[in-house]
């Protein structure tokens, strides 16, 4: 089994209604495909199926399996579910996936490529390293001859031979016309023989042993040969005028046309001056007027399309006088009134009558109506059937274009074939159908219609169809291919018709598949001859049965879609291994390179991709050959010189390679697959240059193409994949293929020559090349020669080649030697770039140049060391590496024991802090001038941006064009973290040593070449990021360790948001508390304290004063801090912020508590909610009770105290808290004006609150400020709202009775376990001093709750006093007693968090019903809608920058108002999954739903922001708000406390 980090595995994301049938994807025996569900379709029962067999078992296409999905949490969390497959096994598999009654809601195929092996140790042949060599099997003579014939595909360097179909091949002689696909052809066995397939096959074993040679041949499953016995016997294989009787009238138009050829030979059209002898334009246009004059109006085509107007006017006229009516529950449907014939007589269509009496209803039954319909149908019909007329014209017009185009091309055209005079055996045009009898007249012959066992022979042929949708039979009804003369016609093969399964023709089915069984047995692949138009059921059938006996069948094809999707559908639904491509249709060199480089390999310098990683859509691998057998000779349309290079590029590609029997000898012409019937020369070692029988090293250029087919399988074997190709000039190319690990290249400078030399002028000014590195030799070079040893001339026994060119080669020889070049100098750019120029001085058309290139010495034993120590992180660096004797002190430990020793502080710092936060401590983050800044100055900003950079090789990125230019980069992320200054630098020493470890790695990389740096620097931060999120995790709770990707993703949250500052954030802990991190301040010199604190939000809230919100630490601490088991940061900050208590509340905006403002209600609420979640998730979490807390104000006027100086237990701040609040709390804050807040009115600087005697809640606020987290203040002088609160929630908000109610049930709890010493406060009412008992306090929020909150919508509810302004009934509250009532009913998120802290609050019933209008209402893609999108102020699109006259938007009023926040949703989720229990399992199962599709949405946006985090807010539905913080604290800890409650 492989190494974990070797293990290939590849995810893909199902999507709700995805159909990814076009899309190609590839896979190699060996790996895992992973299924996930993405964000449509998390939390649904989705179900997975495959049609890939279980181990062990049969393929069986339409036999699908459902897989098991994994869930490695065990949690409910979809982000990690999987099913997968462990791919063993070659072929085509589809999948489809469903959720509900949905069965299929989208899907698509894998292709799983054979293993091919040879030899007799079954070595593996990796598909890059195929160098195929194609055979006309009929040029081979007898089977004894073949490994003579066959040993020129050894001797040149091929391990794979192509034959053409090896069975007995029609009167035609054509190699893909075959007579019996049953047999091995006689013509194979010499007198006295024999042969058959089992003599074949132990050929085929012999080569594949012996010769390291594998052998593929054809099938040919779209028509057999016209004189196949078998088609005689078994007609209705084929399409006939009785299994298909659409084709009838092509069928006359076809034997028309061979009438009209007869009359031409026999002189019949001479005096209209046409002869058989076609020789110009007017011939042709004769022909165009036989056509009109004489052919069309004697067969009339478009009676086969009309009706018979008079027999269905009487018809008509019949049911009308016998009153039938029409009935009305049938429909004329879409075909109208006129019904095609189905036997497709003369005048056979007929009326739809029913149609018809619905269409033409007299008035009455007199005789004169009833005419009046039939004259009325007759003129319908005779439109009608003029219309019909007309369409037949047309396909007429068509015909005759064809007709006269086909003529023009095979008689006139210099391209063409110039058949030469019209005669019967070189008709005027190919017939379309057979005709198995003896000539008569077409009038005997349109007698013979109707004799169905005579029709019945008359076969469609075969053929092609220029631009026709490869997906339609063009034989099948619907069709006019044949009528009008579209089908480019192989006369010699009949068209089979396989019909949609085995049961419409068994013979067909049953002869087929022997046929492929014979094939697949003897064989070890195949080519799909013409698959474009082989029905795509008939070859999946056929190919299912060729891998049912040959496993790791071969399979190539050569599509003509045009295009690459079209062929995607055939090379998924058929597994096709390699398409065929070829290096012919390249118009010019340039072209040609750009195809090496389209049809495989990386670009040089590529990433390391991840083991693990997406499945993509990727393109067919290629089978690029200089030529196919069935194109035009590359000779005739370039030149002979041209072979060589042109060869020599399609060796360096990276793909499967090769070519046909004869360009290697410079035949000059095209061998023809149907007249050709000469021998292929013999291979003899010492075969004489002009010997046409033999051939041998010197002929052609088989030298050459040895030494490249050498070099194109070594390059693939030793894995040379990534490519380069470099238009030097005109007519040069430079291939470079490099491997990555050995950093090994191989360049090859190919001066192509497609313009004849003896009539082009070619440059003799060649440019000179920089070849980077040391070239170690030249591998080869080689250049095609004339020797002046006479012209070509065709043998008439053998195929042979051009005597007079042969190719001068030279094979692996220092570069001193090279005649190619004439001196080669060593430059340097800069000072890890070695360079040698290169100057030529035989670089002639027709040359080739290939050197083998290393590293200069040093640079690659810097690389060496580089991968040395990258292979502790994995083992894929392992080859190619190097020891460093003297390694760098840093790089003697590993770095996974260096990174142990981190805090998640220090781990704050190396990946994070966003550039205000640098900016701080004196730094910044990296910046690439025309691009752009980092999110972040550690790691993450880097590795947000190479994530993409890598997944697509991008090297063109700019980050990557900033690491070629220069080390800035590299000096940046190591300096950052060796020369931090100040107090950090004291607590962050180990992250010191992380830096010089970074630093030692980046001066190896400082000194390889630039081309090189980009992918070298992203593996050594990957190995660096990676290292430090196992540490991270270690270090977080068990909930983090052992949770899916996503929690992991939002456990990192806490290391973004918490962090040490250069200036202390918290006020001071008492000196008697534990683990408190001090340094020494670098203002007074002296020792302070210096703790995590959390960030608000990046990048607005994490500096200076604005760092610490005592609201939003509290809200965060829970998910950031308390469930990632940071136990010791969040006690201290809990009892920070307990010391700054003041007034009994705790500041909002801390500013060190210096600088506090304690103008928030409910801050000091969700400060005791967090006490208490610290209380019950902290192991012996009580304690914390006891802790000794220094006050800062002991008094509500005093002056801040000096540590130590006045201090309590936390019991008695607590305690405090809630006798001030029932006593009541009034006063103004301090510095109260412009100073302090330059927007709020005098009024606002009022804080007053107090517990309603009446119902328990705490009360306070007035319009002019806003305590609560809504806290918008109005800016805008010209809109006249500032000053004003857009959302003062004056009152008894409705969060804060939650959370106070939840405070004093877990207060009395604490009270009878004898943790908390008080139960109850004094306060003064009236004048008297009384006692309140939290019991009792308790109970009165609990009974007053639902009778202040819950809006029923009854007219008669007693508990309502504003029935007026009731507009949304089954919802809960905003607030209770606001200045302004309608406030009260407002509907926003806020009633959840008291579901979720204070659950006994809420009727199961009426809570449900809230939550359902929460959904309907506010539930937006990522947050909750602040508002009522149905309130008359909601605006959810916030510009803070906006400044206009509109009161409610301007300066960003609506700020809470509609925007959509991400932290409610948390507690809407929560809250859902909490009552949803009480519902049962039924409504729990859909909740579970809902709520994963929902966090799916935040588990894509967090992998795809590179800010690696979520947002404070989102616009409406959504959309991106440039004003919110890029990643929130809260919005990251509410959404892992939903994974939490799972």
């Amino acid at each position: 089994m492989l190494p974990q980090d070797l293990k290939q595995i590849r995810v893909l994301m199902l999507n709700d209604k995805e159909n990814l049938e076009r899309a190609l994807f590839r896979l190699d025996q060996g790996f895992e495909l992973q299924f996930r569900l993405g964000p449509s379709l998390q939390g649904r029962i989705v179900t997975v199926e495959t049609n890939y067999p279980l181990e062990g078992q049969r393929f069986r296409r339409n036999a699908f399996r459902a897989l098991a999905w994994n869930n490695p949490t065990g949690r409910e969390d979809d982000s990690d579910k999987f099913c997968y497959l462990d791919i063993k096994l070659a072929g085509s598999y589809q999948y489809y996936f469903g959720f509900g009654d949905t069965e299929k809601s989208g899907g698509g195929y894998i292709v799983v490529n054979p293993i091919l092996r040879v030899g007799s140790e079954n070595r593996v042949l990796p598909l890059d390293c195929i160098t195929i060599q194609t055979y006309l099997s009929k040029c081979l003579g007898h089977l004894d001859d073949w490994p003579a014939r066959l040993q020129v595909a050894k001797e040149s360097g091929y391990n794979m031979i192509h034959f053409t179909p090896l069975q007995t091949l029609g009167e035609s002689r054509s190699c893909y016309s075959l007579e019996d696909q049953l047999t091995f052809s006689p013509e194979f066995s010499p007198d006295g023989q024999n042969y058959n397939w089992t003599d074949v096959g132990a050929l085929v074993e012999k080569l594949k042993a012996e010769w390291n040679i594998l052998c593929i041949t054809d099938v040919v499953y779209n028509h057999t040969a016209a004189n196949s016995v078998w088609i005689r016997e078994h007609p209705e294989c084929g399409y006939n005028l009785v299994n298909s009787p659409h084709l009838r009238p092509a069928w006359v138009l076809d034997r028309a046309i061979w009438h009209l050829t007869t009359r031409i030979v026999e002189g019949k059209y001479k005096d209209i001056g046409l002869s058989a002898h076609i020789t110009n334009e007017n011939h042709l246009n004769a022909i165009r007027s036989v056509l009109w004059q004489d052919v069309y109006p004697r067969i009339k085509l478009w009676e086969f399309y009309q009706v018979k107007v008079d027999s269905a006017v009487e018809q008509f006229r019949n049911l009308l006088r016998n009153g039938v009516k029409p009935d009305q529950s049938k429909t004329g449907g879409t075909k109208g009134l006129i019904i095609q014939d189905p036997a497709w007589g003369r005048y056979g269509s007929t009326v739809d009558m029913n149609s018809a009496l619905k269409e033409f209803v007299p008035h009455s039954s007199s005789l004169q109506d009833i005419e009046q319909c039939c004259y009325l149908l007759r003129q319908k019909l005779n439109q009608l059937n003029e219309e019909q007329h007309d369409i037949v014209h047309q396909h007429q017009e068509q015909a005759a274009n064809c007709i006269v185009g086909n003529v023009m091309y095979e008689r006139l055209a210099d391209h063409g074939p110039k058949l030469g005079p019209v005669s019967k055996k070189n008709p005027l045009v190919t017939r379309c159908f057979t005709f198995p009898f003896q000539d008569m007249t077409l009038e005997q012959e349109m007698q013979m219609l109707d004799e169905p066992d005579k029709t019945c022979h008359f076969l469609a042929h075969n053929g092609w169809v220029m631009g026709d949708d490869p997906l339609r039979n063009f034989a099948e009804p619907g069709s006019n291919v044949y009528i009008r003369r579209e089908l480019i016609c192989w006369g010699d093969s009949v068209k089979l018709r396989y019909g949609k399964g085995p049961e419409d023709c068994p013979y067909l089915w049953a002869h087929m598949k022997k046929y492929t069984e014979i094939t697949a047995k003897y064989f070890h692949g195949v080519r799909l001859d013409n698959c474009h138009s082989t029905p795509l059921h008939v070859a999946e059938f056929m190919l299912g049965v060729a891998r049912a006996v040959c496993p790791n069948l071969y399979v190539v094809a050569e599509l003509f879609t045009g295009s690459e999707e079209l062929d995607n559908i055939f090379v998924t639904k058929l597994g096709i291994t390699s398409l065929i491509r070829e290096a012919m249709s390249a118009g010019d060199s340039h072209e040609e390179g750009r195809l090496v480089y389209r049809y495989g390999g990386e670009p040089v310098g590529a990433f390391v991709q991840p083991s693990l990683r997406p499945l993509v859509p990727c393109i067919a691998h290629a089978m690029f050959l200089d030529v196919t057998h069935d194109n035009e000779c590359p000779i005739q349309l370039r030149s002979a010189l041209d072979s060589l290079p042109s060869s020599a590029m399609v060796s360096m590609a990276c793909c499967a390679t090769g070519s046909t029997r004869g360009y290697d000898e410079l035949v000059p012409h095209q061998i023809s697959v149907v007249k050709e019937e000469r021998f292929y020369p013999k291979w003899n070692h010492s075969a004489s240059l002009t010997s046409t029988s033999e051939v041998g090293p010197q002929t052609g250029i088989i030298a050459g193409k040895l030494a490249l087919n050498k070099l194109h399988h070594e390059l693939a074997a030793q894995g040379f994949i990534e490519v380069y190709v470099d238009q030097v000039d005109a007519d040069i190319v430079a291939i470079t293929r490099h491997c990555p690990s050995t950093h090994q290249s191989v360049v090859a400078v190919c001066r192509t020559a497609f313009k004849n030399p003896k009539t082009h002028q070619y440059s003799t000014d060649v440019p000179p090349m920089f070849i980077p590195g040391k070239i170690e030799e030249v591998v080869l070079e080689a250049r095609t020669v004339d020797r002046h040893s006479g012209s070509f001339k065709k043998d008439d026994n053998y195929i042979n080649g051009m005597p007079e060119y042969s190719v001068e080669i030279k094979e692996h020889i220092p570069l001193q030697e090279s005649a190619v070049v004439n001196q080669a100098g060593v430059t340097s750019k800069g000072r890890s770039e070695f360079v040698q120029e290169i100057s030529f001085k035989r670089l002639t058309p027709g040359s080739v140049i290939a050197f083998r290139v290393s590293l200069d010495p040093k640079a690659q034993k810097l690389v060496g060391a580089l991968r040395y120590f990258l292979s502790q992180f994995s083992l894929k660096y392992r080859k190619g590496s190097l020891t460093d004797e003297n390694p760098a002190e840093a790089l003697k430990m590993p770095l996974a024991q260096l990174m142990s020793k981190l805090t998640l502080a220090d781990m704050n710092v190396l990946l994070f802090r966003c550039d205000s936060e640098e900016q701080e401590d004196g730094g910044g983050c990296y910046n690439i001038p025309g691009w752009g800044t980092f999110k972040y100055a550690g790691l993450q900003g880097l590795m947000s941006v190479l994530a993409d950079i890598r997944a697509n090789n991008d090297l063109g990125h700019p980050v990557c064009s900033n690491l070629r230019q220069g080390d800035w980069l590299m000096d940046y992320i190591s300096n950052r973290l060796v020369h931090r200054e100040g107090p950090l630098a004291q607590i962050f020493i180990i992250c010191l040593q992380v830096g010089q470890w970074l630093e030692a790695m980046f001066t190896y990389l400082k000194h390889i070449p630039r081309y090189l740096i980009p992918s070298y620097f992203d593996a050594i931060l990957v190995s660096t990021f990676t290292t430090a999120l196992d540490a991270t995790y270690k270090l977080m709770s068990s909930f983090v360790q052992s949770g899916s990707s996503f929690v992991r993703h939002l456990a990192l949250g806490s290391l973004q948001m918490c962090g040490v500052g250069r200036f202390p954030t918290l006020p001071p802990l008492s000196i008697q508390i534990e683990n408190v991190p001090y340094c020494i301040s670098p203002i007074t010199g002296q020792k302070e304290q210096c703790c995590v604190t959390a960030a608000a939000g990046l990048p607005h809230f994490c500096t200076g004063i604005f760092r610490c919100w005592g609201r939003d630490t509290f809200i965060a601490l829970r998910g950031l801090m308390l469930l990632t088991g940071r136990h010791t940061e969040a006690r201290n900050i809990i009892l920070a912020f307990a010391g700054t208590l003041r007034h009994g509340l705790i500041p909002n905006l801390l500013g060190e508590g210096r600088f506090a403002r304690y103008n928030c209600r409910d801050a000091v609420w969700w400060w005791l909610q967090c006490l208490q979640d610290y209380v019950s998730h902290v192991p012996q979490g009580h304690c914390i009770l006891q802790s000794p807390v220094t006050r800062m104000y002991p008094t509500d006027d005093s002056e801040p105290c000096i540590p130590a100086e006045v201090e309590q237990p936390l019991y008695d701040v607590i305690q405090e808290i809630l006798q001030r609040h029932l006593e009541g709390i009034s006063f103004r804050e301090r510095d109260a004006g412009p100073k302090i807040d330059m927007n709020m009115r005098d009024e606002g600087f009022n804080v007053v609150i107090n517990v309603d005697p009446a119902t328990g809640f705490v009360h306070g606020g007035n319009r002019f400020n806003c305590g609560t987290w809504m806290d918008k203040m109005g800016e805008s002088e010209r809109a006249r709202n500032k000053g004003i609160p857009a959302t003062p929630r004056d009152g008894a908000a409705v969060e804060i009775i939650g959370l106070c109610k939840s405070t004093i049930r877990w207060i009395v709890a604490l009270r009878v376990k004898g943790l908390f010493p008080y139960d109850g406060a004094k306060v003064h009412r009236n004048g008297k001093e009384v006692f309140i008992s939290y019991t009792k306090w308790n109970e009165q929020i609990q009974q007053s709750f639902d009778p202040c909150f819950w809006v029923s919508g009854e007219p008669m509810d007693p508990n309502e006093k504003h029935s007026d302004l009731v507009h949304k009934k089954g919802i809960y509250k905003d607030s209770h007693g606001a200045s302004s009532p309608w406030c009260d009913y407002q509907l926003r998120p806020n009633f959840t968090i008291a579901m979720v802290v204070a659950p006994e609050l809420f009727a199961v019933e009426r809570a449900w019903k809230a939550l359902e209008m929460a959904e309907e209402k506010l539930l937006g893609p990522l947050g909750m809608k602040t508002l009522d999108p149905d309130d008359k102020v909601y605006c959810g699109v916030y510009d803070n920058a906006l400044d206009n006259d509109n009161y409610n938007v301007a300066k960003g009023f609506n700020y809470h108002q509609g925007p959509e926040w991400l932290w409610p949703v948390g507690y809407f989720l929560r809250a859902k999954l909490y009552f949803a229990r009480k519902q049962g399992e039924e409504t729990y199962a859909k909740t579970v739903t809902l709520v994963k599709n929902v966090l799916s949405r935040h588990y894509t946006h967090l992998e795809r922001s590179p800010w690696k985090g979520l947002p404070e807010l989102t616009n409406e539905d959504g959309q991106y708000c440039p004003f919110s913080c890029e990643t929130q604290a809260w919005s990251l800890a509410t959404v892992l406390e939903v994974l939490y409650d799972f």
